[in-house]
């Protein structure tokens, strides 16, 4: 059994037991969440989509809060002498999903 869920703008692929990274979401280590805005859902070869998932939900728990890699982002304008160089990293939450509610 598998649910597509939109989290924080973006859509996933999610399964039971599954642990994923997701844009930093609001609340603790520890605190249970709940996803309700399911896309699709499939249980033993059939497809749920649409109205069929009124009162779908997607649960987790969130396991910790990191940061990602670091990116450089460089500008240059050659012969002017301008370079600029900055640094970004993403804030992500890991979390694990605890199961799928159809």
């Amino acid at each position: 059994m598998y649910a597509i869920v939109s989290i924080a703008g973006q859509q996933f692929k999610v399964a039971k037991d599954q642990q994923l990274f997701v844009h930093r979401l609001q609340g603790d280590e520890g605190a249970n969440i709940e996803f309700d805005n399911v896309l699709l859902a499939e249980n033993e070869g059939s497809f749920k989509l649409g109205a069929d998932l009124a009162g779908a939900k997607v649960s987790a728990k969130i396991v910790s809060h990191l940061k990602g890699d670091k990116v450089i982002v460089f500008k240059k304008k050659r012969r002017k002498g301008y370079k600029k160089k900055n640094g970004h990293r993403q804030q992500f939450t890991k979390i694990e999903i605890t199961g799928i509610t159809l």
